[in-house]
């Protein structure tokens, strides 16, 4: 088998499991697969799955994103975030409208933040001649 034809699933360290599902299920909308599961939370987001997993001593660790959801009415889904409380984060080398949304061409992307610093984009699909 080869990879190619296999799912593959984001995976988030985070210092505090419980913080972190505020976050993740209250602020982002993600709906647990288990929500007694302990250390280690599964969330389904189209046919892939999102793994948030307590491990103080790796989360917050990467410089890039983590975790990206591409979305077809990206406007409606910032706006959404927005109102629930999730910032999105503005680099000073690019350009961003108010609400944080860069665009390269026709690819358009937010990014976030968790609480340990793991960033998340929310992008529309486009590849914008990237």
């Amino acid at each position: 088998m080869s990879l190619s034809l296999a799912d593959v699933r984001a995976t988030v360290a985070v210092t505090d499991i419980t913080r972190a599902k505020a976050f993740y299920e209250e602020q982002l909308g993600l709906v647990p697969l288990d929500p007694n599961a302990g250390p280690i939370q599964m969330y389904a987001c189209g046919s892939s799955r999102l793994q948030v997993y307590e491990s103080p001593e790796h989360a917050g660790k990467a410089t890039a994103t983590v975790a990206s959801w591409s979305v077809g009415d990206h406007d409606a889904v910032v706006d959404a975030l927005i109102s629930r409380g999730v910032r999105f984060d503005r680099h000073d080398d690019l350009t961003c409208d108010a609400r944080g949304v860069h665009a390269f061409g026709t690819h358009r992307v937010a990014w976030c933040s968790d609480p340990d610093g793991n960033v998340l984009a929310v992008d529309n699909g486009q590849s914008g001649g990237m």
